[in-house]
């Protein structure tokens, strides 16, 4: 942890850095606006498929190359039909949230064309549900269950324990970096892949959302 916070203090002293070469005129805000597809790697990953998201933000512009920006995203967990059928979860649902703050730095190339770079931390909430159902003593536990926050022993449920939500709620942190085509003076079309990492009490919940929008 300690070396991603110097690696994040490093970031924004680039960003500062550049921002001090920087006597041109510039928008002071920023906004973003796009969604997309992604996936879910580590303990989420064992029992979701690929699905959709949609993230916004906005915040300020300390000079062309470099910015803050505060975002939500809001991301859903598509539980694999296999996982769904057998491990006992009809129904079986779920989403992330996340509210972050992220410095980003651009770089323009040749023409409309330019790339840059973003990262951040914030905070991570996961929910899922599915058909309420009572476990009794005994049960075999399955894998996917402990994201339902169910308790098992030696791989059966020991005491009685009623599966159908749970929330579970961590810091995190992100970082990646994208494409920008501009369309007018202030508006760009944006391509960005980022990977988010929370830490949750019951597993890693990381996702790699490929995000498709509009930045202005």
């Amino acid at each position: 942890m300690r070396k991603r916070i110097l690696f994040l203090l490093a970031f924004c002293g680039l960003g500062i850095a550049a921002s001090a070469q920087t006597a041109q005129n510039f928008n002071r805000f920023n906004f973003n606006a796009g969604g997309g597809l992604g996936g879910a790697l580590g303990d989420v990953g064992k029992f979701t498929d690929k699905s959709y998201h949609g993230v916004a933000g906005g915040g300020v512009n300390f000079s062309r190359r470099f910015g803050l920006k505060a975002e939500y995203m809001y991301y859903n967990l598509s539980f694999k039909d296999g996982v769904k059928l057998q491990q006992s979860l009809p129904d079986a649902i779920g989403h992330l949230h996340s509210a972050t703050l992220n410095a980003f730095l651009n770089f323009p190339l040749q023409g409309k064309l330019g790339v840059y770079a973003i990262g951040g931390a914030g905070w991570y909430q996961r929910t899922v549900e599915a058909r309420s159902q009572v476990l009794v003593p005994g049960t075999v536990c399955q894998p996917a269950w402990k994201l339902w926050g169910v308790v098992c022993t030696s791989g059966v449920v020991a005491t009685t324990q009623t599966l159908s939500s749970n929330t579970v709620s961590a810091g995190g942190y992100n970082f990646g970096g994208g494409i920008t085509y501009r369309l007018s003076k202030r508006t760009k079309v944006y391509a960005e892949g980022r990977y988010h990492h929370a830490n949750t009490s019951d597993g890693r919940t990381s996702v790699f959302p490929v995000t498709l929008g509009l930045r202005w």
